[in-house]
């Protein structure tokens, strides 16, 4: 399969995984620093598993000049974003959450335009700018969005997150390795906040850890292959997913949810066509 196929595919599959990941998160009864910092924690401890199991360790040995870059990405991708994301949220709302941190491609295509010489074409930002307006429809129907203080921290997660990916786009490792290094040292940083402000555990970081675990290696193992902001682009969809499987469970359809689907539908058709480009 051909290497650009190959990526977009796998960033599709990315954006089913991470649609489900909004309803576990949701459910979550625990101390949100403390499911964060136990569900990376769990995702290393699979990620070391199968890493140690097929021999992926030599790989580190054998050059561990990126051990320390792999670092930031588990400092800006997981600890920091979860932080900001932990306590923007108490401080706003929920739709202002999803719909915040859902500017994700937008950081994308200035951090990837600027460090990766990665071209954002016009079919791009269009195909983008659909796929942000369905979700505008979707998650607020109609309502107008009123701004909190926590919204400002709320832009903070997807910058970080967009920083943790380019820092991660560029290191000499593999998927797998790279989402056990991001975990490790994420939940590292996260474990002394969440025993400072009170350590629970919900059996759901089983299920969070899982999804992070195959989630990340199949995120890095699409940026890899195709550009991070047509990637990205392709994952923007993912909360529709989540309010997609409410919906086949008997909540609520209404007008917004079809306009919105439409637009995010061909939105993501359109991105998935474009080609990775970088400038010359």
């Amino acid at each position: 399969m051909r290497r650009e196929s190959l990526g977009t595919l796998l960033a599709l599959f990315g954006m089913l995984l991470y649609g489900l990941e909004p309803v576990v998160i949701k459910a979550n009864p625990s101390n949100p620093v403390s499911f964060a910092a136990f569900s990376a924690l769990f995702a290393s401890i699979i990620l070391w598993t199968v890493l140690i199991f097929e021999g992926g360790g030599r790989e580190l040995r054998a050059d561990p000049s990126g051990i320390k870059m792999a670092f930031l990405v588990g400092l800006f991708g997981t600890a920091l974003a979860y932080l900001t994301y932990s306590f923007g949220a108490r401080m706003s709302t929920a739709i202002n959450a999803a719909l915040i941190t859902r500017s994700e491609v937008l950081w994308s295509f200035l951090l990837a335009g600027i460090f990766l010489g990665e071209r954002v074409t016009g079919r791009l930002v269009a195909y983008s700018s659909l796929i942000l307006a369905g979700l505008v429809l979707v998650i607020t129907q109609g309502r107008a969005v009123e701004p909190h203080l926590g919204d400002v921290l709320l832009l903070l997660v997807p910058l970080f997150w967009q920083a943790g990916h380019v820092i991660a786009k560029r290191l000499p490792y593999r998927p797998i390795t790279i989402a056990t290094l991001r975990n490790t040292f994420g939940s590292l940083l996260l474990l002394p906040l969440a025993l400072l402000t009170g350590p629970e555990f919900s059996p759901l970081v089983v299920a969070e850890g899982t999804i992070i675990a195959l989630g990340q290696v199949v995120w890095y193992g699409s940026i890899k292959r195709i550009n991070l902001s047509k990637a990205t682009t392709i994952i923007t969809p993912a909360p529709a997913i989540a309010i997609g499987l409410g919906i086949i469970m008997g909540e609520s359809f209404t007008p917004y949810h079809a306009l919105g689907f439409v637009l995010i539908v061909l939105g993501t058709l359109g991105a998935v066509r474009v080609k990775s480009e970088v400038r010359t």
